[in-house]
């Protein structure tokens, strides 16, 4: 079959992208991407990108992998779909709950699934609420995010998400869901503090805010343990442990939203290992299923459980729930995802290619266009500015991290901007070959950044 020439066009006038300035898109239009292999993706004129976001966090046992096409292939010629509602289930479903409890970090009594990150902390405010109220707290509602957090894009989701244009005329956020303190030293520490005061004063904040709201009001507290689309946010050592003092001494719960950070991305099978806290509950999505599949779930403490077994007996029933809840071809592909990186070792393979991925990004820093180079395991950021000195960013914020991005895409390497952050999230399969070409190509994209910067003259306005 001849493939169409104005397949630009026909997406155009017909896809809505997401995060996408849609009138700047009329006159750009896509970048078609056809096949992948590995770490590589090709796009429709034939040329070759390294990955290096993963897709978009996501894609971490890389693209082609034969034995996830397989896992696919063979759940659906034996149980293409089947649900769980009305007390129906599959082996899968089983079997998948039964290894999220192995592995979570934290007291896992059951395991509930949906399509994505976003509808499982969703599923986390809902459930947050419905607790409350089995337990004649009606009253305890109100959910605590922080500045900058992304934690999806639904109404409740993106409520919680801490972005500007998340919220902008979409008459977000609603009622109960607050923000406090961004944990990024190198943006937001006063003059002479040190991380350790740093991490002390946000916690004196989120005690006022709590203390502010009424502690009878405040029940749970959601973060991700590096802030992914808000820039790849590192929090300052002890961090979370300091954070939890506060959150227990009001009885609040905390929600580890491990969408980007879970399975193996920061060189433990969780963030909240690597960062050091211990959360009520998890939200996994994404490289659960190396995104072969969409699949979301959260963790259910045994204390929610009781209080969901509590409702049932009054209500008559759970009423909430998705036609895809605990999908068999997603359970299927995820329980294959999960046998590869417990076979394979890739959280020790993080452990290990970690270091050279962390060296490198260090490496940037002395760039002359590099503010801030920042990376744990496999994700990291650079972000831009036009001095060093004071850290004054680029105005207006973006322009340049898109620029830097678009020289990237003509080096043969797709990265994510992030306001005038640059960040890097690749399959976790990469070689340290890889990796370095990877780096090579930025490096050259922030060269190219920066004669740019030079030649617009961009560090004078």
């Amino acid at each position: 079959m001849t493939r169409p020439s104005n397949i630009a066009q026909r997406d155009i006038e017909t896809v809505i992208h997401p995060y996408t300035n849609l009138a700047v898109f009329r006159e750009t239009g896509p970048l078609v991407i056809e096949s992948g292999r590995g770490v590589f993706v090709y796009d429709s004129e034939g040329r070759e990108y390294i990955e290096g976001l993963s897709g978009l966090w996501c894609a971490s046992l890389g693209y082609g992998n034969e034995e996830l096409v397989e896992a696919a292939r063979e759940q659906m010629e034996r149980l293409s779909f089947s649900h769980l509602f009305g007390g129906k289930s599959h082996d899968l479903a089983i079997e998948l709950s039964e290894k999220l409890k192995e592995i979570a970090p934290c007291e896992a009594s059951k395991a509930l699934f949906c399509s994505g990150g976003s509808e499982a902390n969703d599923m986390q405010v809902k459930l947050t609420w419905y607790y409350n109220n089995a337990r004649g707290r009606p009253e305890k509602k109100k959910i605590i995010s922080r500045l900058k957090a992304y934690h999806g894009v639904t109404v409740a989701s993106g409520s919680l998400t801490g972005l500007p244009i998340v919220h902008q005329d979409f008459d977000l956020p609603i009622a109960n869901i607050v923000h406090t303190s961004c944990p990024h030293y190198y943006r937001f520490a006063e003059d002479g503090e040190t991380e350790e005061e740093f991490v002390a004063r946000l916690a004196r904040e989120l005690d006022d805010l709590i203390q502010h709201e009424g502690p009878e009001t405040v029940a749970a507290f959601i973060a991700e343990p590096i802030m992914g689309a808000g820039g790849v946010l590192i929090p300052p050592e002890g961090y979370f442990p300091t954070i939890m003092e506060v959150l227990d001494k009001y009885d609040v719960r905390l929600i580890s939203d491990e969408v980007i950070c879970g399975f193996g991305r920061t060189g433990e099978m969780f963030g909240a290992e690597r960062l050091g806290f211990a959360p009520a509950s998890i939200s996994v999505a994404k490289a659960i299923t190396s995104a072969y599949f969409p699949l979301g779930a959260i963790t259910i403490e045994e204390d929610l459980y009781q209080a969901m077994l509590d409702e049932s007996r009054k209500i008559g029933t759970f009423g909430h729930g998705y036609t895809y809840t605990g999908h068999p071809v997603g359970c299927a592909v995820a329980l294959k995802t999960l046998e590869i990186y417990e076979r394979e070792g890739i959280v020790e393979q993080v452990r290990h290619k970690g270091r050279l991925f962390e060296d490198r990004f260090m490496e940037l820093a002395d760039h002359p266009l590099v503010g801030e180079a920042r990376a744990m395991g496999m994700i990291g950021a650079v972000e831009l500015v036009a001095d060093k000195t004071t850290k004054r960013p680029f105005d207006p914020v973006g322009k340049v991290g898109a620029k830097t991005v678009e020289f990237a895409q003509s080096h043969g390497l797709l990265c994510r901007m992030l306001g005038d952050a640059v960040a890097l999230c690749p399959p976790l399969i990469m070689t340290e070959a890889e990796i370095n070409e990877m780096f090579d190509r930025l490096s050259r994209a922030l060269d190219d950044a920066e004669a740019w910067v030079a030649a617009e003259g961009l560090r004078d306005t």
